[in-house]
């Protein structure tokens, strides 16, 4: 069972929150390419010109600290191999911290 420190712990992080988000909507894996461009999108508004060197740093920055963060709990897989992440059987507590959290921040919205 997960804690409620753990839960606070990968929630303590904007960009981790950002990629818990969109991976908690999604039905099975998740490409990396494809949320780091979500991550990215939520992060610039408006959207810096030099999105490529943006969209670098949020690579690396989610292989190399975030992702592998994620995946010390056993709902989330971080498959590096292979490029994929997802959030499959999260405990009703870790729904209901990520529905409020998510609500409360609306990326998407700027």
């Amino acid at each position: 069972m997960v804690s409620l420190d753990t839960i606070f712990d990968l929630l303590s992080d904007e960009r981790r929150r950002y990629a818990l988000y969109y991976l908690y909507e999604r039905d099975g894996p998740v490409p990396i390419e494809e949320l780091v461009e979500t991550i990215a999108d939520w992060e610039d508004d408006p959207p810096e010109d030099d999105s490529w060197e943006k969209f670098d740093e949020i690579v690396v920055d989610l292989q190399h600290t975030h992702l592998p963060k994620t995946a010390e709990v056993e709902f989330i897989q971080y498959h590096r191999d292979r490029g994929v992440v997802q959030v499959q059987g999260a405990p009703p507590k870790f729904d209901a911290f990520m529905t409020v959290a998510r609500l409360l921040e609306q990326p998407e919205d700027g």
